[in-house]
């Protein structure tokens, strides 16, 4: 590091300048009297004691007044880190204790270059998830994020995982379980790439997850136009390759959920176990359609291609369809436009014996 880089970090520590100079020229000279000092740092001699003295207060260095003249000498190096590194995490558990997190408004972009600042990223996403996350990264990866998932998962959040580099170490089902609501893996190194509730994304080369030494970077950002390609990118290009290792169980109903692509994954969960369902829906029709904002039906099919087997034409097509008194209904998501209506909200259960 040159002396430019070392001068701001020590400003960072609130050094001043002459302070700054002063420390300097005591580390250059090692154990110094104040008059070698002064002429090095080019400050006075009695701005040298009293500097000296705030040095030694901050544990950079030591006085010893009791020789004559008196002596200044640098702690060393590794004492001078160590002190600093537990002042900054005595600050940690204070600044948390009063930190209050609100929503950022508008655009996120952000780049991290740091492997764990990109983990944490990833479990507050996920803790902070209501309807889906679509995530896939390193199979070696899952145990630091595991417990994070699963208590995503226990909320009612549909969890697309996505596992690549598998081949040297396939994960078994009982590792699997709970993780997600369905677990797909892949023997290629995919991407990191993660949604949550199509507002969040994150991407980052999975080497930055893989490797310490690594000089990739990840970006995060909050785009509500752009989080969406991400989510179709996964579903098109990376989900429909992967092979399926785990599904959920069937939830049981009466369930309500806002999070459409959660609807049709748990109709297809039912529709393989060949449980009739019925559904409400709640939400608007699609064009100049004539229809209530709310219809309830019997569910009659599912396109979809987020279990086995799949039943959509294209990959990102989710919706389903309802008899509601002999006449038929496709239902879509938000932004639903071949569909006949767009669900806000579905509430899924069986059908009255």
């Amino acid at each position: 590091m040159d002396q430019d880089g070392l001068t701001d970090l020590l400003e960072r520590f609130g050094l001043s300048e002459k302070e700054i100079d002063t420390y300097l020229a005591i580390l250059e000279r090692g154990e110094s009297k104040a008059s070698t000092i002064s002429d090095a740092a080019d400050v006075s001699k009695r701005y040298v004691y009293s500097i000296s003295e705030a040095l030694e207060e901050r544990g950079f260095v030591e006085v010893d007044d009791h020789a004559v003249p008196t002596v200044i000498r640098p702690v060393p190096p590794d004492e001078v880190v160590d002190r600093l590194t537990e002042s900054v995490e005595a600050i940690e558990p204070g600044i948390r204790s009063r930190y209050t997190a609100t929503e950022r408004t508008g655009e996120q972009f952000e780049v991290i270059k740091s492997r764990q600042t990109v983990l944490k990223r990833i479990e507050a996403l996920l803790s902070n998830a209501e309807t889906e996350v679509t995530l896939s990264l390193p199979a070696e990866v899952l145990p630091q994020i595991r417990s994070a998932l699963e208590e995503t998962v226990d909320r009612g959040v549909l969890v697309l995982l996505l596992l690549g580099a598998t081949e040297r170490n396939e994960p078994d089902i009982a590792t699997l379980t709970g993780t997600a609501s369905t677990v797909r893996t892949w023997d290629a190194l995919v991407p990191t790439m993660m949604t949550a509730d199509q507002r969040h994304g994150l991407l980052a080369p999975s080497q930055l997850l893989t490797s310490s030494t690594s000089e990739t970077k990840a970006i995060s950002l909050r785009q509500e136009q752009l989080v969406p390609v991400f989510v179709g990118s996964f579903l098109a290009n990376y989900w429909p390759t992967a092979d399926e290792r785990y599904v959920t169980t069937p939830a049981t109903l009466p369930q309500t959920y806002d999070g459409f692509r959660n609807a049709v994954f748990q109709v297809a969960l039912h529709e393989a176990a060949n449980t009739t369902l019925r559904a409400t829906v709640t939400g608007s029709p699609v064009g100049d359609r004539s229809l209530p904002a709310e219809l309830s039906g019997t569910v009659v099919s599912v396109q979809q291609s987020l279990v086995r087997p799949v039943t959509s034409t294209i990959p990102v097509e989710n919706s389903f369809e309802i008899d509601v008194d002999g006449e038929r209904y496709k239902i879509g998501g938000s932004g639903a436009f071949l569909e006949d209506f767009e669900a806000e909200s579905v509430t899924l259960e069986y059908p009255e014996e």
